[in-house]
């Protein structure tokens, strides 16, 4: 057991060398590395494979009981000044380490076939393994400092990712939100970290605990101080997290590939927040405001992100606000003192949500023979529906996802958020009202969804590889105007080149004038063949089989029935007992599912309305036009419009918090720049450059009334110094 526990350390620089490997490759031998890359993909996977049977057998120990490991080696020492850097083994660094590798390893799988085409497959998987690299070193860390660093790091990756098509302008602007935002969130972790060391003199996560505890029990230290300390600890939690008001960078971040969303809602960004939280929770629990502070912000995201979600036509951004929401949940537990519910959710939702963005990456992928290489198109549900005779596999797994973060048993999801809605319940009332109706609008955005993307028809017309088609969809919406909207579209597809078995098309349109060229994969090697959606390659569909089993069984490790059964009381033994809290979770049957009825009542309500609104009986209707004369009928129109209305703008300009900050920060600061321009060159540069201009006039002047005697020079030579003294005089007094 000491054994496995000194070698924790190698955890982070095992994805390094691909890393590495990779720049000096690109650097010396760049045409080599490039076709040899499929073997780096590999050795990512190979590496982070590693990794993950080396943490496995650490939660099998920390299962079986052992207790916490921390080993440190001094790094620098001065005076009375020690830095030690090391690591810190617990049931949650066990956790983290096996989500961030398991989640890590299926992604690296799914992107060596999503990335094959883009130019960029070697930066991609190079950035890759320094994100996985970043976050076990986070997860690893044994004081705040070392932290500190690795935040930083994983900071960079999300920025190097998000912007990975940087060519793309609303990319590289998605990618400078998420750092700035960031920045805020970092900003204030520093400060609390510094404040924090002020008061305990430690940065070492043990001593830091014990004597800060002591402090505040003994009233040693000012409690506002500490409050402000914690709070600014836990203000770079809210922006990694995504938690309001800092939330704002996670939709936009969809504007990276795929395969990086799924990791950085799953294991790695957002999970960095949730981690600090767990890892100062025995901090928090001391200070009352912060835990009211944490349950508080933690509700505002959880409705805020459900709300928001509900009239976005892009699959990846609703799957974003879906994230939002669920880290809601996910801070509201530790707020309310659940902090077992809090890791059951992170773990549940970690492997549902991946299984819920592979599986959008797969039907962005499908859609792009019909819309083109252009994610604007291949991500607006608007152009999807019908797909289920398409991709039959990628929407059963798809619906499996969809039912676990609804909450529907016996999916993962059902297990770790009907106990933190049981615990809301019993903490605060209030709180757990809307904790259950936000429960009941995520059934109803999951399945809407689900209903746009796979039922109904597909309502882009599939084209053949020449010729002109004359097309039209259906905006299916419960909010706007449900008219047809024409598409004239000429175009051309041509054979670029064969590579991997697939055939690269160059699909050229002409729309109003105007040619634009798409580069996409299809499988199609005959010009005669319609382009239609098409199912994901074996390598695709492989991690997200594999997910969908994390989906329907990881939930059963924290069966609370049972002492025996429940696996993860016992792997949170020692941290539980560190945290002074009752570890004895048990339940019976009848209890539980007494009170996870209402739960499950309303998410099951909520699909209802989902179908009633976008299933296929609606679609009939809507294509119809009856919708429309059913909801102008009467008083019910004058009831209907102005509420749908309001929903469909609150939700589809984000709550209108984007053009807050724009308007209130983002001008107001332009606006001060501008003025310090204007200072600065009209004022400043005016003064400097004024005086040399009085100085050249005067000179000129003085050379055409010199008479060449040195007397008269001396006389005006002393005016002028006389006068200077006398202005400065006249300013002195």
């Amino acid at each position: 057991m000491e054994d496995t526990y000194k070698y924790v350390w190698i955890t982070p620089l095992v994805p390094l060398p691909v890393t590495m490997l990779i720049g000096l490759g690109l650097l010396l031998v760049p045409i080599t590395t490039k076709n040899l890359r499929r073997m780096w993909a590999f050795s990512s996977v190979l590496l982070l494979s590693i990794v993950m049977l080396f943490s496995a057998n650490l939660v099998i120990q920390q299962i079986n009981g052992s207790s916490i490991y921390q080993y440190l080696w001094s790094w620098t020492i001065n005076n009375d000044f020690s830095l030690e850097f090391g690591y810190f083994v617990d049931s949650l660094t066990s956790i983290m380490l096996i989500l961030i590798t398991t989640v890590g390893i299926m992604v690296l799988i799914y992107s060596d076939n999503y990335m094959s085409h883009d130019q960029g497959y070697l930066r991609f998987f190079s950035y890759m393994s320094f994100f996985n690299a970043s976050m076990l070193g986070l997860v690893t860390s044994s004081n705040l400092i070392q932290i500190y660093i690795f935040w930083e790091l994983v900071g960079m990756c999300s920025y190097l990712l998000i912007g990975f098509w940087f060519t793309r302008p609303i990319a590289a602007n998605a990618c400078q939100k998420a750092f700035v935002t960031n920045r805020l969130g970092d900003f204030g972790l520093l400060l609390g970290i510094l404040g924090l060391y002020w008061i305990t003199g430690s940065f070492e996560f043990r001593d830091l605990f014990e004597i800060s505890n002591n402090l505040i029990h003994n009233n040693g230290v000012n409690s506002l101080f500490a409050t402000v300390c914690a709070s600014l600890l836990f203000l770079g939690a809210v922006a990694k997290s995504a938690q309001f008001p800092l939330h704002v960078w996670l939709p936009d971040a969809m504007e990276g590939p795929t395969p990086i969303s799924a990791l950085i809602h799953a294991a790695t960004m957002v999970a960095a927040g949730i981690f600090l939280v767990a890892r100062l929770f025995p901090l928090f629990t001391v200070i009352p405001y912060i835990m009211n502070l944490i349950s508080l912000i933690g509700i505002i995201t959880v409705f805020l992100g459900a709300t928001l979600a509900l009239a976005q036509k892009d699959i990846k951004r609703s799957l974003a606000y879906s994230t939002m929401s669920q880290l809601g949940y996910i801070m509201l537990a530790p707020g309310i003192g659940s902090y077992r519910a809090a890791l059951f959710h992170l773990i549940t939702h970690a492997y549902s949500k991946a299984l819920l963005f592979l599986g959008s990456g797969s039907i962005i992928h499908s859609m792009e023979p019909i819309v083109g290489y252009s994610p604007e198109k291949s991500q607006n549900m608007v152009f999807m529906g019908g797909l289920t005779k398409y991709v039959p596999i990628t929407k059963k797994t798809f619906l499996l996802g969809t039912l676990s973060l609804c909450g529907i048993p016996p999916l993962a999801c059902f297990w770790s958020k009907d106990e933190i809605l049981n615990d809301s319940w019993l903490y605060s009332p209030m709180l757990a009202i809307i904790a259950y109706a936000t429960a009941g609008l995520t059934a109803f955005y999951m399945f809407r969804v689900y209903l746009l993307t796979f039922e109904g028809h597909l309502r882009v017309h599939c084209q053949n590889y020449s010729g002109t088609q004359n097309s039209s969809f259906y905006s299916v919406s419960i909010w706007g105007k449900e008219e047809p909207i024409p598409i004239k579209q000429n175009f051309i597809f041509s054979h670029t080149k064969k590579k991997g078995g697939f055939f690269f098309l160059k699909k050229t349109e002409i729309i109003g004038g105007n040619t634009r060229n798409f580069i996409f994969r299809t499988s199609f090697s005959n010009k005669s063949t319609s382009t239609y959606p098409h199912e994901s390659d074996n390598t695709m569909l492989l991690p997200m089989l594999i997910l969908v089993l994390f989906t329907l069984f990881i939930g059963f490790i924290g069966i609370p029935f049972d002492p025996e059964l429940d696996i993860l009381s016992k792997w949170l033994i020692p941290y539980i007992n560190l945290l002074h809290k009752n570890s004895n979770n048990s339940a019976d049957w009848y209890e539980f599912f007494t009170n996870s009825i209402f739960s499950v009542s309303l998410a099951s309500f909520g699909i209802w309305i989902a179908y009633v609104l976008y299933g296929s009986v609606y679609s009939s209707f809507l294509s119809l036009g009856l919708i429309n004369s059913f909801v102008k009928m009467g008083p019910k129109r004058i009831f209907f419009d102005p509420i749908k209305n309001s929903i469909y703008a609150w939700s589809y300009h984000r709550g209108y918090i984007d053009t807050l900050y724009t308007r209130s920060l983002t001008d107001n600061i332009r606006g001060l720049a501008e003025l310090t321009r204007f200072f600065d060159r009209h004022l400043i540069d005016g003064i400097t450059n004024g005086v040399g201009v009085v100085g050249f006039f005067v000179g000129e002047g003085i050379k055409y009334v010199g008479g060449g005697r040195i007397s008269s020079y001396l006389f005006i030579f002393l005016s002028y110094i006389s006068i200077f003294l006398l202005i400065c005089y006249f300013f002195s007094i």
